[in-house]
């Protein structure tokens, strides 16, 4: 017997039952982008390496360690699984001319790769959903997104999803708190860890995120950019919270966010929760208006985020909000006659929009009725020959209790629809 094959380490199947709850999540998603005028666009899993050493930054930890690059054997062209999605939506922007006429709203989703040490929450291959307004200069548009976000979370039913913003400012803001930082840093060179030292002068900013316990008092001490706006960052970002406050989303300030990829500039946010813990950040974005000339495009303003789907699963299953999806109705047969008049019945079930499973491989109705409960479907349609012979079937609700109602076919329908009410489904939008 040949030995039995598993899955890549850190790359998880995702089984049905689970899937169910991904696909909720993903069509809840989508319905609120839609409510917004954000559109589909799908891009490759894999795009030229230069793309994402030029887009995301050559000293960023995801360039320098997590991606897989390999060499196209048949033309020696460097390549890269996508550990992203911004950096190839802005690049498909670009061949196609996409804002050449308008800004665009646009949405993407999908597996991206990233080799690092896999836990809860955190895959080598990981599944986000990324939106992005591109031609959009904001700070009305950044707004948008963060709303757009807090309506998400009402749609799922989910509560404690704290935000924090923060400006980062324009580039020659950043080279002269990029110069400051290091400065401050180098002042305490005997307190920095290895990654500390190895970020000093080629990624300052990322020091601020270290969780070495004998810098926190360092990092606490260093200067602030937000402090250090130019006046039109401040003006973007007091509009950005001004527009925050009439909307009526609750914030922090936080003036040591800051986000892991170059590109970013002026505004960045994050949606945290306390029930995940160190993976606690499950939405995060912000804009990089300098991206389209970075990767040799025109100007054009840009900002968007990303939702970890991983992250947000376990956040349901937290909060118990992971219910699977399951069949409207479980139609249950036996006896020639009976099997034509199931067929139909569901069929005619699916007509109007209900979930039905139709039993299959025979079996006697109390192994059915048994397939029927395990499929967690509310109702259970039995036809047997006298049944059909009848012009009936009878339908049982299998959550609820009570007694079997025999229903003329002609009927179903409007019964059924009667009897299946109270669906688990997540909240209104």
């Amino acid at each position: 017997m040949a030995a039995a094959l598993q899955a890549v380490r850190g790359m998880n199947d995702v089984l049905p039952d689970e899937a169910a709850v991904w696909q909720r999540f993903e069509d809840t998603a989508r319905n609120v982008f839609e409510r917004y005028g954000y559109r589909n666009l799908r891009v490759p899993v894999v795009e030229p390496t230069p793309l994402f050493v030029r887009g995301i930054g050559a000293h960023t930890d995801v360039v320098e360690h997590e991606m897989y690059t390999f060499e196209d054997k048949l033309n020696g062209e460097s390549l890269t699984l996508r550990p992203e999605a911004t950096a190839g939506i802005v690049r498909a922007a670009i061949e196609h001319h996409l804002t050449y006429e308008r800004p665009q709203r646009i949405w993407t989703a999908g597996p991206m790769f990233r080799h690092e040490r896999p836990q809860k929450g955190r895959y080598r291959q990981f599944h986000q959903l990324d939106v992005e307004a591109l031609g959009f200069p904001g700070p009305d548009v950044d707004a948008e997104q963060i709303v757009m976000l807090a309506r998400l979370w009402r749609a799922l039913g989910l509560d404690g999803i704290t935000l924090s913003i923060n400006s980062i400012g324009d580039p020659a803001e950043r080279r002269l708190h990029r110069e400051a930082l290091i400065a401050h840093f180098a002042r305490h060179a005997d307190m920095l860890d290895a990654d500390s030292q190895r970020r000093l002068h080629a990624n300052p900013l990322r020091i601020l995120d270290s969780k070495h316990p004998p810098l926190q008092d360092v990092i606490a001490a260093a200067p602030r950019l937000v402090d250090q706006l130019g006046d039109a960052s401040r003006a973007h970002f007091d509009a950005l919270r001004a527009l925050l406050d009439d909307a009526g989303i609750a914030y922090s300030v936080d003036a040591r966010l800051v986000r892991g990829l170059d590109y970013y500039n002026r505004t960045v946010f994050e949606w945290v929760t306390g029930a995940l813990g160190a993976q606690g950040t499950v939405a995060g974005g912000g804009r990089y208006d300098g991206l389209f000339e970075e990767l040799g495009g025109k100007p054009t303003p840009a900002c968007g985020f990303a939702i970890g789907v991983e992250r947000m699963i376990l956040l349901l299953e937290a909060q118990g909000k992971a219910r699977a999806a399951a069949p409207d109705a479980y139609v249950v047969h036996a006896g020639d006659k009976a099997g034509a008049v199931a067929r139909h019945v569901a069929e005619t079930l699916r007509d109007h929009g209900a979930s039905v499973v139709l039993h299959a491989g025979g079996g006697s109705f109390k192994s059915q009725m048994k397939k029927a409960d395990a499929s967690g479907a509310r109702l259970a349609i039995i036809v047997g020959d006298d049944e059909a012979a009848a012009g009936t079937v009878a339908i049982k609700h299998l959550r609820e209790g009570g007694d079997q109602v025999a229903v003329p076919l002609a009927d179903v329908v409007a019964r059924f629809a009667a009897l299946n009410t109270g669906k688990d489904e997540y909240g209104s939008l």
